[in-house]
C-alpha cells in the first residue's frame, strides 16, 4: 500500500461490468482533476490470440479441458505484481495493450489478437487504476491484494453475468451463442478456483441482482435494465 502512489483495483469476471465501472471512475477522475494511469488486465495475458489457440489445443490433447484466460498460468501475474509494487514505491511502471478488434488495431497500431510493446507510464500520475480479472489474487506465489489500496469487486448474479457476456461477445466480437457457451463451460473450473476467492479480499463488492426472470441466460433476448435490477453492496469493514 502507498499513500503517495495509491492503487485502485477493480476486479470481476468477463462480462461482469468492470468496464462500466472503469468509465465511471474515469468521469470521477476528470471531475476531481486526478491524473490516473490505467492498466488493463488483458495486457497481462501470457499468450496472444494465435498462441492461446495453440495452447488450448495442446492442453485439450493432454486431457485438460479447464485451461482458460481465467487460469493463473494463462497470465503473467508475477509481472502485474511487480508493476503494482513498483508503482506503489516510485509512481512508475510499464504496461501494454491487448488489441481485441479492428477499431483497437487502428488506435494502437497493432494487429487484432496481438499485444502492443511494453511502454513506460507517461508523465506524472496521482494514482494507478487496474481493471481486469485478477486484481486481488492471493495464492502461494502472488499477493496482489496487499499491494492495492482500494479493491473493488464487480460480481453480478451469475446468470446475469452470463447474459452480459453472451450479448457482448455476440454483438461486439462476432461470436455465436454456441461459441460463447463453450468458453463459459471451459472457464468454470478457474472461475471457482481463481476468480471467486478474490472477492473475500476486496474492500467493497457490488453485486447486481435482476428482479426479472433470467432462468435461462442462453436464450435471453436482452440484458435486464438498471430499472429491472437491484444492487447489493458489501463492505469488508462497514465501520
Amino acid at each position: 500500500m502507498s499513500k503517495r502512489h495509491p492503487i485502485i483495483s477493480v476486479t470481476g469476471s468477463s462480462g461482469a461490468g468492470t468496464t462500466t465501472v472503469k468509465s465511471t471512475f474515469d468521469q470521477i477522475f476528470r471531475r476531481e482533476g486526478f491524473n490516473a494511469v490505467s492498466i488493463e488486465g488483458d495486457a497481462f495475458h501470457r499468450y496472444d490470440r494465435k498462441e492461446m489457440k495453440a495452447e488450448l489445443q495442446k492442453r485439450l490433447d493432454e486431457g485438460d479441458a479447464t485451461f482458460s484466460h481465467f487460469s493463473y498460468d494463462a497470465n503473467v501475474l508475477d509481472r502485474l505484481e511487480g508493476i503494482f509494487r513498483e508503482y506503489g514505491e516510485t509512481g512508475s511502471g510499464k504496461t501494454r495493450h491487448y488489441v481485441h478488434d479492428d477499431d483497437e488495431a487502428e488506435k494502437w497500431g497493432a494487429a487484432p489478437g496481438t499485444f502492443t510493446d511494453w511502454a513506460e507510464f507517461e508523465g506524472d500520475s496521482d494514482l494507478l487504476f487496474y481493471e481486469g480479472l485478477h486484481g486481488a489474487v492471493v495464492n502461494e506465489d502472488i499477493d496482489l491484494a496487499t499491494l492495492a489500496d482500494l479493491k473493488i469487486g464487480v460480481v453480478p448474479v451469475i446468470n446475469l453475468e452470463w447474459i452480459q457476456k453472451i450479448h457482448r461477445d455476440k454483438n461486439m466480437r462476432g461470436y455465436t451463442t454456441e461459441a460463447v457457451t463453450d468458453v463459459i463451460l471451459r472457464r468454470m473450473h478457474a472461475y471457482v478456483h481463481c476468480i471467486c476467492p478474490q472477492f473475500i479480499q476486496t474492500d467493497v463488492n457490488f453485486q447486481r441482482v435482476p428482479v426479472v426472470d433470467t432462468s435461462d441466460p442462453f436464450i435471453a433476448r436482452w440484458i435486464p435494465t438498471p430499472d429491472e435490477s437491484l444492487v447489493v453492496i458489501r463492505f469488508k469493514n462497514p465501520r
